[in-house]
């Protein structure tokens, strides 16, 4: 509190508390691209990362082309909080054009005209391929470059950014 000149007591404006901010859930919404299905998910609160969740979002992103699923590395979800974060759109919605790829499934697109890396982080579950509605995908690769935090993508014919938790780099497809 603070005491102004006439001698009332004024509050104060409270400083943000870094603690309060880590105590928030954090919540990602996916739409899927090809199958149409929504996922709204709290992955991690003060507690951690929730197990359950995790398990929905493995399940979600499995690979489209199998069935089969494969443990994310969590660091990709909070990659994409952080992404949505930075660019004003902490609510915003993840269009998922590619989640978790089977060794099988990146060699077919590989071999049948995409562009996609011999040993691609997506078969280690380790990349997701995004676009956000209502943010041009040039601005999205910028804020994915600006945190730093892996490899960056993009593929403005295809109107997506490929994200991972890789070595930091970049490339244009």
């Amino acid at each position: 509190m603070l005491t102004s000149a006439c001698g009332l007591v004024c509050p104060t404006v409270a400083e943000p508390n870094p603690q309060a901010v880590l105590r928030s859930p954090f919540q990602l919404h996916f739409f899927d691209t090809h199958s149409g299905k929504r996922l709204d998910v709290v992955y991690r609160d003060e507690n951690g990362f929730k197990q359950t969740a995790l398990t929905r979002l493995n399940n979600y992103l499995e690979d489209r082309r199998t069935g089969e699923m494969h443990t994310y590395d969590p660091r990709v979800f909070d990659l994409l909080h952080d992404l949505l974060t930075a660019l004003g759109k902490p609510d915003g919605e993840i269009d998922v054009i590619c989640g978790y790829r089977t060794p099988w499934s990146n060699e077919y697109l590989r071999t049948h005209g995409h562009h996609v890396a011999r040993q691609s982080l997506h078969m280690q579950a380790m990349a997701i391929d995004i676009r956000i509605p209502g943010i041009p995908t040039a601005r999205l690769r910028d804020a994915a470059l600006a945190l730093h935090r892996g490899g960056v993508g993009y593929y403005a014919s295809n109107d997506f950014v490929h994200v991972d938790v890789g070595r930091v780099r970049r490339w244009v497809g």
